[in-house]
């Protein structure tokens, strides 16, 4: 006779990608292991909770975070165990953070498998991808180690010349490489002689301070470096990931791009679609500090459209954890501050308030905030609420909201981008690995609970049901 659940999610209303259905949802050793009809009785279990009249969702995939990340002199003051926790208390039960070299000195493959050292401190999954910044001829068996620790994507640079820059032939060298280990090539598309130039023009007119940032890096650079980018993907066969897009036109160079059978994706971030560049003027400048800059708003409301229409596939928070005093050392000077905001706990309601308000259902929010990004990523076992997947589960009431404080949050730092804004989707009760990490009664510490998760092959997961080896057991 087989033992009873150890925990019955009841009466809920279970939202996928795909579609809706009221259900108990019984959970078995970290795994969702039957969808009952709600119409039949609810089991026995060993805890139950009532969802009725709330929604059910997968927990999150956050495909974008930096943890305890060095670039140049400055160090993000979280760990994983801050991070994670904060993107529990967010609804979001995976991240994928970067193995990125903190100098020339740090190989790719040192970069990543340190990361992921660290990561032994998580309290949720964490996946990695890897980065190159330059090429030299231990790079292909690199690529292959990081590979077989199941670090199955690499993201570059088109500009920060003199850090975290890779140039064009080792961009299209790494992308052959990709191929070649059925990867995903992510890029950070901003083309660098332009933000040279123009922040070079700025700084002469003595126009270099926090309140310029968003005329320093223009539009026009978003997008020639993504065009350039698809001619290089397109050229070796390489699937290619676009971070943080913050223009329509660059979205619509991918879209254009697909329709010609490229395997290339856009991503977002919450802020990109919900402020605009009036922040530059405003009391706290430098709480908007990121590159890309926020845009005008006439770009964020067309920004928006696209991803309630499904034209951006993913939004991630693209979590960077500086404080204001980092911050604040030179607000005269943009290319002497940190770029980066906080926000893997705040990306679930920012992002459920932007695309419902545009007309997207919740069934296009859950594919852009979870089974997107494990789709894409090739992540096993996430974002569905399916049996033989794990469970990760989010119930929450689509019609709560709920202001920002940011100095409630649980990031590590002291601010947030979107305090003081009225957001709706907080989570009511979050289950990560089948653990109850938060509900009614607050948040309870799993632990360095959290598993290091190793990708599949892009291409093997795009061709294959999404369905974890693991499930066989069941």
């Amino acid at each position: 006779m087989s033992r009873q659940p150890d925990l019955v999610i009841a009466n809920a209303t279970v939202v996928n990608s795909s579609g809706r259905r009221n259900a108990h949802i019984l959970v078995q050793d970290g795994l969702i292991t039957q969808l009952l009809d709600a119409s039949e009785a609810v089991p026995a279990a060993a805890r139950t909770i009532d969802a009725a009249g709330r929604l059910v969702v997968p927990g999150g995939v956050d495909g974008h975070c930096h943890v305890a990340q060095v670039t140049g002199r400055f160090r993000t003051l979280d760990d994983y165990r801050t991070t994670s926790t904060a993107a529990l208390w967010g609804g979001t039960t995976t991240i994928i953070d970067f193995g990125i070299p903190r100098d020339a000195q740090e190989t790719p493959l040192a970069a990543a498998l340190h990361k992921k050292e660290l990561a032994t401190e998580s309290r949720c999954d964490v996946a990695l991808h890897g980065a190159v910044i330059n090429w030299d001829e231990t790079v292909p068996w690199q690529l292959e180690q990081l590979a077989a620790e199941g670090v199955r994507s690499v993201k570059m640079y088109t500009t920060n010349r003199g850090t975290t820059m890779a140039d064009g032939d080792t961009i299209l060298k790494v992308m052959r490489e990709m191929v070649r280990l059925d990867g995903l090539t992510y890029i950070h598309a901003e083309h660098d002689p332009i933000i040279a130039d123009c922040t070079e023009q700025h700084a002469q007119d003595g126009r270099i301070g926090i309140t310029h940032l968003h005329r320093t890096r223009p539009e026009l650079a978003e997008e020639i470096s993504v065009k350039e980018t698809l001619a290089m993907a397109e050229y070796t066969g390489a699937p290619v990931y676009f971070v943080h897009q913050s223009t329509p036109g660059a979205v619509d160079l991918v879209t254009e791009a697909r329709a010609r059978g490229l395997d290339a994706f856009s991503e977002t971030c919450p802020h990109y679609v919900t402020l605009d560049d009036s922040v530059y003027s405003s009391a706290f400048p430098e709480w908007f500090a990121c590159c890309p800059p926020m845009r005008d708003a006439k770009t964020v409301a067309a920004l928006k459209e696209r991803l309630a229409s499904g034209a951006i596939h993913t939004m991630s928070s693209d979590h960077s954890c500086y404080d204001l005093s980092q911050k604040r050392e030179r607000t005269d000077d943009v290319r002497a501050m940190p770029h980066g905001l906080p926000g893997v706990e705040t990306r679930m309601p920012v992002t459920f308030t932007a695309m419902t308000s545009a007309g997207a259902s919740v069934e296009d929010f859950v594919e852009a905030f979870s089974a997107a990004p494990a789709r894409i990523n090739a992540v096993p076992g996430k974002g569905s609420i399916a049996e033989g997947f794990d469970a990760d589960l989010v119930v929450f009431d689509p019609a709560e909201e709920r202001v920002v404080d940011g100095a409630a949050l649980h990031m590590g730092t002291d601010f947030s981008p979107f305090d003081g804004k009225a957001l709706t989707g907080w989570p009511a009760v979050v289950v990560s690995n089948g653990r109850v990490v938060l509900d009614g009664e607050g948040f309870h510490d799993p632990g360095a609970a959290g598993r290091f998760i190793p990708r599949n092959g892009f291409r093997q997961h795009q061709a294959t049901p999404a369905v974890p080896a693991h499930a066989a057991a069941l």
